[in-house]
């Protein structure tokens, strides 16, 4: 059996008679021998990012023990005029998966941590905030796999709780009628994998105590052989190039996929047809000067030919990942509100 890479946390140098063979700007390093160097965090996310909000409340739980995978819970509090402070009933829930390439990123990176406090609040929401295994420990369809694995544990704790706290925390606020997955880069082709295999399973599936109304793909990370013209037109000296994106898809796709497999390109020669999958409203956000901008859209007019319920929101002067980059600006206000609006019309609030 092939055995486990073995995996450092720290960006320590390599060792003499390795050489790095795959270089993710420093976050992460692969040596010739296997061995994995991880930083213990990104260097754009500074002290000044907000850790707590004053309208939110927050905890951590892991939702998967062997695995020890994380979840970080976010909440508007009584005092701010939610539920259980004359603010009406229960709160929609947005399950949130982080981007990063399915190879950095995390729920406790400071930079994600303060775009759900501030989703939470904008947005009027319960944000889940779910982790998930790395490439190239984990290869796909690894994050996906775990991201189904956190709906079943949601699922468990809509039901009956449990005895932990999570399940009454959750309760007391969420609308569990009123599910929307949501996702950014990476993020948001879990959000899309979820999509497929949820719809093609509807006619199947028994009652679910959590009901999907809807997925938002921000900014999802998506990939093909053939470049498109945002690609092609991409400098090389921006920090989220082309050839960054290619070594995120090498690390993170089963070995020797191209990027037309189905976990990268929703559209490849192997991928499942989307014609008969049941989809809820979709909402696909794309920056006018992402790179992956053509791929999203070419996304939503793909859905939308089919027949499907989606809208595209394009923000036109946005880089790549902008409302986690910056998750205090003014562009990351317009997006959540754009959210809240999708929100708000595919699952309005009972009366």
């Amino acid at each position: 059996m092939p055995t486990m890479p073995a995996v450092v946390s720290a960006a320590g140098a390599a060792a003499p008679c390795s050489n790095v063979v795959e270089d993710l700007v420093g976050f992460l390093r692969v040596l010739s021998d296997g061995t994995i160097l991880r930083s213990p965090g990104p260097v754009f996310c500074p002290s000044t990012f907000p850790g707590e909000h004053p309208s939110v409340e927050w905890k951590e739980a892991v939702y998967d023990k062997p695995k020890n995978l994380h979840v970080r819970m976010y909440k508007p509090s009584p005092a701010s005029g939610g539920v259980g402070a004359g603010g009406g009933g229960k709160l929609p829930v947005l399950v949130y998966f982080h981007g990063g390439g399915f190879c950095l990123g995390s729920c406790t990176w400071a930079n994600v941590h303060s775009f759900c406090l501030r989703l939470a609040a904008d947005a009027g929401a319960v944000v889940l905030s779910a982790g998930y295994r790395l490439a190239p420990e984990h290869r796909l369809p690894a994050a996906v796999d775990d991201a189904a694995g956190f709906l079943h544990w949601l699922r468990e704790r809509a039901v009956d709780g449990d005895g932990d706290g999570d399940g009454w925390w959750l309760a007391e606020a969420a609308d569990f009628g009123r599910v929307f997955v949501t996702g950014d880069s990476a993020g948001g082709t879990i959000a899309h994998h979820l999509a497929v295999r949820a719809g093609s399973a509807a006619a199947a599936a028994p009652a679910d105590p959590v009901a999907i109304r809807g997925y938002v793909l921000l900014m999802p990370f998506f990939g093909g052989v053939s470049r498109t013209p945002s690609e092609a037109g991409c400098p090389a000296e921006v920090f989220l190039n082309l050839d960054l994106f290619d070594r995120f898809w090498r690390l993170s796709l089963p070995p020797g996929a191209t990027r037309d497999h189905p976990m990268a390109n929703p559209f490849g020669p192997d991928s499942p047809a989307m014609d008969g999958v049941e989809l809820p409203p979709v909402l696909v956000v794309a920056g006018g000067l992402d790179m992956l901008r053509d791929r999203a859209v070419d996304y939503a007019e793909r859905l939308s030919a089919m027949g499907k319920p989606v809208e595209l929101a394009e923000f036109a002067g946005e880089h790549h990942g902008f409302f986690t980059l910056g998750p205090g600006s003014d562009a990351a206000g317009e997006l959540i509100a754009a959210v809240a609006r999708f929100v708000d019309v595919a699952a309005p609030p009972p009366k």
